[in-house]
């Protein structure tokens, strides 16, 4: 159960003075040994990037060879100040990933460590500015997409499950959280067995998927229309990558405020930790890479989909 690490997280992040600092500092007094804040200044304000590292018992950091799974909080901003007060709908992305890192600093220090290492990446802004969208109004950022995959994407991720609100559209429409088909270099694979068995188990329904687009997986500034940034760290990597989208029955902004539901949000922290453990034992998938080879083999290499492409 992680209910009581994502209340603190949303008391936490719920202030118009919020830092990447204050974050780390909690995250330290839990046991985290190894917590990096980079403040990144845009043309529209700035963020604090944050980076927590935890070391498995048969990891690569400690000389092990089991996987390391990234996860990764995306989001425009906590809070959209002054337009709006309080925690934003937006935020449920940056609460689900520092949640999960403060679960696994408990965990530790209870004597539970994972056997893979793990990797959580997210940012704080307490007042990103919004931008104009269909159906509903997005968070924007204070920073640019390709700096934000520059400080969350690490290249020692290994698989990526990429977590953000997907509330604002009609593709998904039920409370609690959906997975997307697994990204791997311009290529919507499969979904995976592993994760749609590991998704059940954790919620104790029938798993759920949501429809992705190959403009999703393209770079934002293409002027391509995205469901959200739920897909952008597959631009920036080689490694697989499954959406994680935290979900609602009606249509909700990303700025609205009083939107976020610590339930759901705990459901999705409890089925990452469940990724995390079985992905560092080899027991969970996310893409089959024998059929990988075959499929690039068969139509070719499909990585020019990871950049802005060519202009006509």
């Amino acid at each position: 159960m992680a209910l009581k690490q994502v209340i603190e997280i949303c008391e936490l992040l719920d202030s118009a003075k919020v830092t990447g600092e204050q974050v780390a500092s909690l995250l330290k007094k839990r046991g985290v040994d190894e917590v990096e804040v980079k403040s990144i200044r845009g043309e529209k304000g700035k963020t604090d990037s944050i980076k927590v590292c935890f070391t498995g018992s048969k990891g690569k950091r400690s000389g092990g060879q089991s996987p390391t799974l990234g996860v990764i909080g995306r989001l425009g901003g906590v809070g959209a100040r002054p337009q709006m007060i309080g925690l934003v709908s937006d935020a449920d992305g940056a609460i689900a990933a520092l949640s999960i890192a403060l679960k696994l600093a408990d965990m530790k220090g209870q004597g539970d460590v994972l056997p893979g290492d793990v990797i959580v990446t997210t940012h704080i802004c307490p007042d990103a500015p919004t931008t104009p969208h269909e159906p509903v109004p997005f968070m924007g950022s204070p920073v640019d997409m390709q700096s934000l995959n520059e400080h969350e994407v690490d290249p020692k991720m290994e698989a990526i499950l990429s977590i953000d609100t997907t509330k604002g559209n009609r593709i998904i429409n039920q409370r609690g959280f959906a997975i997307s088909p697994t990204v791997k270099e311009g290529y919507i694979l499969k979904v995976s067995e592993d994760l749609l068995r590991i998704m059940e188990i954790t919620t104790g329904r029938r798993a759920s998927v949501f429809a992705i687009t190959t403009q999703d997986i393209t770079p934002y500034g293409n002027s391509l229309f995205h469901l959200n940034s739920i897909m952008q760290p597959c631009v920036a990597t080689q490694a697989p990558v499954v959406g994680v989208a935290i979900t609602t029955e009606s249509v909700v902004p990303g700025c609205a405020t009083g939107a976020s539901h610590p339930t759901d949000i705990e459901e999705t922290v409890r089925f990452s930790i469940e990724v995390a453990k079985h992905f560092g034992t080899g027991q969970c998938r996310f893409y089959d890479g024998e059929e990988f080879k075959k499929i690039v083999k068969l139509y070719g290499p499909m990585n020019h989909l990871q950049t802005l492409g060519g202009k006509r």
